[in-house]
């Protein structure tokens, strides 16, 4: 294999170095010597197109001797060099392609993703958490009623890490909201305050049906704003 490589370099060495300023002279010359009443057989063959027949022809005619023959002999060797040189770059150019057009697609399924509401993407959970607590807040039993604020209050949390917003509390998470993103976000702090009411004074909280009536609705007013529930 390295007899083969030291050939197909020489041959390449012949090709730069000698064919190549062989046949820029020769067509220089011919240029040169249109107007001659006798014309060469150099510039009578580039006086017309070549078809692919008479090339090998017209590089035998200019190439200086033996280059020709070094040419013909070390062909093969170069294209079967230039092939096993090739295959890397074409396995690197295909996996490239490949890894883009994988990119391209996780991103146009993302993007589609957050075109969707929540409720779309996990309608089970968020309908049915939602749903438990209707029935628990339409029930006539108070500690029923705090467990489902309790819960409405954590669905809100969730909403606030699914929007991004980060923090350790609630309320850290709720400082960073824009108005102009959050247009419920009053609503949210009314609804929270109330929750670590009930959370912190326990059952000394006292709570009416209508009181949680009106804290469930401050939280369905957050979640439909969203799209969280449907």
């Amino acid at each position: 294999m390295s007899g083969d490589s030291t050939s197909a370099i020489g041959f390449l060495s012949d090709v730069i170095f000698k064919w190549v300023p062989n046949v820029l002279t020769i067509i220089f010359e011919s240029i040169q010597n249109t107007g001659t009443e006798v014309p060469t057989p150099i510039s009578d063959s580039l006086a017309r197109p070549l078809n692919a027949s008479d090339f090998p022809r017209f590089l035998e005619q200019i190439s200086a001797p033996g280059v020709y023959d070094a040419f013909v002999q070390g062909w093969h060797t170069f294209v079967l060099l230039s092939i096993l040189f090739s295959v890397p770059f074409l396995a690197v150019s295909v996996y490239c392609l490949t890894r883009v057009f994988l990119l391209r697609r996780h991103e146009e399924r993302m993007f589609l993703a957050s075109q969707q509401p929540i409720v779309a993407r996990d309608i089970p959970k968020t309908q049915l958490r939602w749903s438990r607590i209707l029935e628990q807040a339409r029930s006539g039993n108070e500690h029923s009623w705090r467990l489902a604020i309790l819960e409405a209050d954590i669905m809100l949390n969730d909403l606030l890490d699914v929007q991004g917003y980060k923090g350790e509390t609630m309320a850290e998470k709720m400082k960073q909201v824009d108005r102009a993103d959050f247009n419920s976000i009053d609503a949210a702090w009314e609804a929270h305050n109330l929750r670590n009411r009930i959370a912190h004074e326990g059952e000394t909280h006292a709570l009416s049906a209508r009181d949680v009536r009106r804290v469930i609705g401050l939280y369905e007013r957050i979640f439909r704003e969203f799209h969280y529930i449907g």
